[in-house]
């Protein structure tokens, strides 16, 4: 589905949601495409989320959900951690109260078939990239690992939704990109320059909600933590089974999906328990690090506030 319908379908679900903010409503989730994001989609096809618990909302953009957030049209959302210091800067009260996974490859830099050889024949080409912490973060790192720097290349900010069109249309030479548009890039043949996997632990998704829905329902948030780590379960145990299921959204082949998936960690109940534990120190330091990143890249105006970004009361208690 070509991006303008996904919007269009996106703001119809988001219009016919309106009004229902009240306490003990559904929380509305929103989640792009992404195979980090789609176990809560699993869970509710499974039965494992309860409608009146949560009403998922299928988005086109990270960028969708940060603006129906900001005019309290959703609770909460799948979002990179990126995305919820950026939008706290901008005075959003987020929190995150789940890590959904881990990029160890899913986040990659792939250039055309024609450009051979290493990062190095970037040099004077057209590299599209995101214009977010983790783009910034995986640009730098391909560069730095080509010997190059920022002026050796142009660089052009193209939004997540447009980086297949940008990039079979020639507009960029290579771009910064992740699952499912990175499977299905390459399937089209583009090469794989560089990935995650050469840092890893530095990108990372998770699932943030409003502050004041954490204290209005946490009821309802635990429902929704447990329903994630339910469908990691359904996911880990038979992954042949639901293939299909999660191929839709993602609009892969099924047998696609296993490999979008391979480039992810997925932190279970367990590995969760551990990351907020002890004042989420590891996260904090994580955020700190991150926030360092956006600054340099002018895309926060001041050091993260990590007072209430972590809240582990929903992992230890699901």
């Amino acid at each position: 589905m070509k991006a303008g319908r996904r919007g269009l379908l996106f703001a119809a679900a988001l219009a016919s949601l309106a009004g229902c903010a009240r306490p003990q409503e559904p929380l509305r989730i929103g989640a792009q495409p992404f195979p980090g994001y789609e176990l809560l989609f699993l869970a509710r096809a499974l039965g494992l989320l309860a409608e009146r618990d949560a009403h998922l909302v299928e988005t086109p953009s990270a960028s969708a959900n940060l603006r129906a957030l900001g005019v309290s049209m959703l609770e909460g959302a799948a979002l990179t951690l990126d995305e919820v210091l950026g939008a706290r800067d901008q005075g959003m009260a987020l929190s995150v109260v789940c890590v959904l996974d881990v990029s160890h490859g899913a986040d990659a830099l792939l250039a055309r078939p024609d450009i051979g050889g290493g990062l190095d024949r970037l040099r004077g080409r057209t590299v599209g990239v995101e214009q977010t912490a983790t783009g910034a973060v995986m640009l730098d790192a391909a560069l730095r690992a080509g010997d190059l720097g920022p002026a050796d290349v142009t660089i052009r900010h193209v939004p997540f939704d447009e980086h297949e069109r940008s990039f079979r249309e020639g507009r960029v030479d290579a771009i910064v990109t992740y699952e499912p548009v990175k499977a299905r890039l390459q399937a089209g043949g583009a090469r794989l320059l560089f990935d995650s996997t050469r840092i890893p632990g530095r990108i990372m998704d998770v699932l943030a909600l409003r502050r004041p829905v954490l204290d209005a329902q946490p009821e309802q948030v635990r429902r929704l933590v447990r329903a994630h780590f339910a469908g990691r379960s359904a996911w880990m145990a038979e992954p042949a089974r639901h293939a299909a299921q999660l191929a839709r959204r993602l609009q892969l082949e099924p047998g696609q999906v296993s490999d979008a998936f391979a480039g992810l960690q997925l932190p279970d109940q367990a590995a969760n328990i551990q990351a907020f534990a002890h004042a989420a120190a590891r996260l904090r330091e994580q955020a700190t690090s991150l926030g360092a990143v956006m600054m340099g890249a002018g895309l926060l105006q001041r050091l993260p506030v990590l007072d209430g970004l972590f809240d582990g009361r929903f992992v230890a208690g699901s």
